[in-house]
């Protein structure tokens, strides 16, 4: 359990930051996919953060490692989903190459974090 704002947590940033960019690119997203791939992507981006969030306000470290790995699964889905919205050529390779060079980094944090409060469990 963490005494700290959620705000204040490094991955939390580094997951906000990214689900800003996705909102921000999947706006020219054919209106086709507003219930398809715009949605999944979307909601798998926000969940890697309130995962974050919730985790940090439970009561017992192995909850908050639980939510963490949440996020983690929410990670590895919007991963998922960038390659599928570039391979559709919904999203300039160079726009998805880089924001799954930030899914990875941020996936590599969320690990630390999550192993450093298992360890505290």
């Amino acid at each position: 359990m963490s005494l700290q704002r959620f705000t204040d947590i490094r991955v939390w940033q580094q997951a906000h930051k990214l689900t800003l960019e996705v909102y921000r690119l999947t706006r020219s997203f054919s209106k086709d996919e507003m219930y398809g791939v715009t949605s999944q992507l979307r909601r798998s981006c926000a969940s890697i953060g309130a995962n974050i969030a919730e985790g940090s306000k439970k009561r017992t470290n192995k909850d908050y490692a639980r939510f963490l790995n949440t996020a983690e699964g929410s990670l590895a889905e919007a991963e998922y989903f960038l390659t599928l919205s570039r391979d559709l050529d919904y999203l300039q390779s160079g726009e998805a190459d880089q924001l799954i060079v930030e899914c990875n980094d941020l996936a590599k944090r969320l690990g630390a974090l999550r192993a450093k409060v298992d360890a505290n469990a």
